[in-house]
């Protein structure tokens, strides 16, 4: 049954051409952009990977996987109330985690799936243009493995719980967008860490960033569950 929630959900998303422009565009844009930054810096033949920000820039697509899907994640309960079209999934027999799973995975592999795509580009054009000063490739390896393939998956997550209870509990899509999109802050925290040089971005720490982000997403999942009331949802929305 989840699956059925989440294939519905993917129809969902398909039809918002704006969440569509935002998914495919913001991730190749954000790819091309930290290219261009890594062309510029890369004429300086001493740089290291350090030195060009590399694992940094990669970590800036763990905040895009958490922002990504709050689009779809917010809209995903009460857009469905303002369009007249949730009340016949609350009146079937799906569980509230069955439903709230289905939800989960029909806004987390868009944007995944997304962000990936976007990394991809980016990882692609960075071994191109230093190898020459580098004098290996970069990616694949261990940092960027692990931030793209284990810390983005999870933040991911985080963002999509958080919009589904924000958007249990707000009856306008708007507000719920924007109290969902502050999922960014957390991740840029920790961005700026890296930046200052309070934290490195080795296998040890974005272990460490994995575990804490995944003991959150669970204690989400069972929030969301906690909170969700269809029948409150059904009677009291208007």
């Amino acid at each position: 049954m989840p699956w059925v929630v989440a294939k519905k959900e993917f129809k969902v998303t398909r039809r918002k051409k704006s969440i569509m422009v935002y998914l495919v565009g913001l991730p190749f844009l954000m790819a091309v952009a930290f290219s261009l930054l890594v062309q510029n810096d890369v004429a300086n033949a001493s740089l290291s990977s350090a030195t060009l920000g590399l694992a940094l820039l990669t970590f800036i697509f763990v905040i895009l996987a958490a922002v990504l899907p709050t689009s779809i994640a917010a809209y995903s309960i009460v857009g469905e109330k303002v369009e007249k079209s949730l009340e016949p999934l609350l009146a079937t027999p799906t569980t509230d985690g069955e439903l709230l799973l289905g939800k989960t995975i029909g806004a987390f592999v868009p944007a995944i799936a997304a962000t990936l795509g976007g990394s991809l580009v980016f990882m692609a054009a960075t071994d191109y243009l230093t190898y020459n000063t580098l004098s290996y490739y970069y990616f694949p390896s261990w940092i960027p493995g692990i931030t793209l393939l284990v810390v983005a998956p999870l933040a991911a997550i985080m963002g999509i719980e958080v919009a589904v209870i924000l958007s249990s509990r707000v009856s306008d899509v708007r507000g719920a967008n924007q109290l969902a999109g502050l999922m960014w802050i957390p991740f840029m925290t920790v961005f700026i860490a890296g930046v200052e040089g309070a934290i490195s971005f080795d296998v040890a720490t974005l272990l460490v960033i994995s575990a804490v982000v995944g003991i959150a997403d669970l204690v989400l999942f069972f929030l969301s569950r906690a909170i969700f009331n269809r029948e409150e949802i059904l009677t009291k929305w208007k």
